[in-house]
This record gives C-alpha cells, sequence and structure tokens, in this order.
C-alpha cells in the first residue's frame, strides 16, 4: 500500500464477542468505511473486558497504527470498562466531562440520572466527543484513539459523524474478477507473479463455492486504480490461458 495512506487498527471489545454470544457486525462497516477515505484497516483484534488486556493493547497499538478505533464497553453496566481503561492507558483522570455529563443529566427525568447511566458521561481527562444522532451518549476521541459503540446502528452513526474529520490518503480503489471451474492451486504461480509485478496493491484470491459450481474471486486493491485495473487484466489473461472464461466483478452474494 502506498506510504502516504495512514493505516489502522481496530480493537473488538467484549466477553460477548469472544464467547460467541454476540456476533460482530462493525468489522466489514468499518472496513469499507475506512477504506473509502483511505485509511486501510490493517488489523482487527478482538479482546476481552479484562483490564490489563484492554490498557496493554491500546497502548501497543496506538504506538504502532496512524488510527486505532475500539467498539464496545462504553454503555451502563459494569462491564462496560472500555472507558476507564482508555483513561488509564493515557495516564490521566477519569472524571465527569464538562459537556457530556450536563447534556446527559438534562437528556434525564430529576431522578433518572443515576450512577449507571453517569458512566455513560464520565471519560478520560482532555477527551473529545464524538458524536451520533441515535443516543444521546457520545464516544470519545483521545489522541489518535477513537472510542466507539458496539451497537451497531449507534457505531455507525458515530463513524458518520467522524468521517469527514479523518484524514486519509488516496482512495483504496478495488477490482475484481471470477472463475468458475479453476481451483486456486491451479494459478498460484500465475498470481504470485502478478503481485511481483504490483508491490503496491494486494493481490487477493478467494474461492466460493455456489450450487452452480465452485470458483475462485481475484481482488486487486489499493490506492492507485490504473495499477489495479492493469493487474486485473494480467489476471484475466492468465485465467484465460487455462481455457476458462472470467466473469469481471466479484461472484453474486459477496
Amino acid at each position: 500500500m502506498a506510504a502516504n495512506n495512514p493505516t489502522a487498527c481496530l480493537l473488538v471489545i467484549g466477553n460477548e464477542v469472544l464467547s460467541g454470544r454476540t456476533r460482530d457486525a462493525n468489522i466489514q462497516f468499518l472496513a469499507t468505511g475506512l477504506g473509502n477515505l483511505g485509511i486501510p484497516l490493517r488489523e482487527v483484534r478482538v479482546i476481552p473486558d479484562v483490564p490489563e488486556t484492554i490498557i496493554g493493547t491500546v497502548n501497543e497499538v496506538r504506538a504502532k497504527f496512524d488510527y486505532v478505533f475500539t467498539t464496545g464497553g462504553i454503555g451502563p453496566t459494569h462491564d462496560d470498562i472500555t472507558s476507564e481503561c482508555i483513561a488509564a492507558a493515557f495516564g490521566v483522570p477519569w472524571e465527569h466531562h464538562p459537556v457530556a455529563w450536563p447534556r446527559m443529566q438534562a437528556s434525564y427525568k430529576p431522578g433518572e440520572f443515576n450512577s449507571a447511566r453517569q458512566r455513560m458521561a464520565t471519560m478520560p481527562r482532555g477527551a473529545e466527543l464524538i458524536e451520533n444522532s441515535i443516543s444521546v451518549a457520545p464516544g470519545f476521541q483521545m489522541q489518535n484513539v477513537y472510542v466507539m459503540a458496539g451497537v451497531p446502528r449507534v457505531m455507525q452513526s458515530m463513524f458518520e459523524w467522524l468521517a469527514p474529520r479523518l484524514q486519509g490518503g488516496a482512495r483504496i480503489e478495488s477490482r475484481a474478477v471470477h472463475v468458475v471451474g479453476l481451483p486456486e492451486g491451479v494459478i498460484a504461480d500465475g498470481l504470485g507473479a502478478v503481485q511481483q509485478r504490483y508491490p503496491d496493491l494486494d493481490l487477493g484470491s478467494y474461492p466460493f463455492y455456489r450450487a452452480g459450481g465452485n470458483g475462485v474471486a481475484l481482488v486487486a486493491k489499493g490506492p492507485d486504480a490504473a495499477a489495479a485495473e492493469a493487474a486485473i487484466a494480467e489476471v484475466t489473461a492468465l485465467i484465460i490461458g487455462f481455457g476458462k472464461v472470467p466473469v469481471p466483478g466479484e461472484p453474486p452474494g459477496v
């Protein structure tokens, strides 16, 4: 990938994801949205609601990536500990946020802004709010760490607010072709040669299984649309060389 594209990491925080209780629905949305901004998602980790793990992982990845996004753990219950762990990671107090606290307090009837709800207005000192149109409870930013809700609808609203404020690079372009009846192993060497000729692209091979026949999708991604198109043209010629008919784009249902 081109050197001028910033990189991102996503931390999915929550025991419920690791246990299989909840299926994560945020990774694909964020990978696509960030790619459109020219911020390739380079790593995703799913970690438990364990303070030492959250603190250590946040400090590790915020030094490695330009952007770190987290989802989950900013609700009102006892296991929602992401916010206080971010405070610990940055070495600052976890305290009433001067904007979020009065706003949330005003949104409830007298006596309903209880200790559980107050947790959602308690953040690391210096946090900048991430707004959303779904809930009065915001996410927040600490330097290059962006802390968002785990509930997909709320997270998506937060990201839509945040996206125009992120500094990206060249949009990540994608070009694809697929073919039925040609195993990956047959074209692997040829694909490797194409990849070597286009080092700034990610050339992926993805098998698919359909009632009408098994096949493989070949996808070139990178910030240079012309290079992606040229690479896929070479892949198309490679497939034709094996006597198969390639189809532009990814297979239906992908």
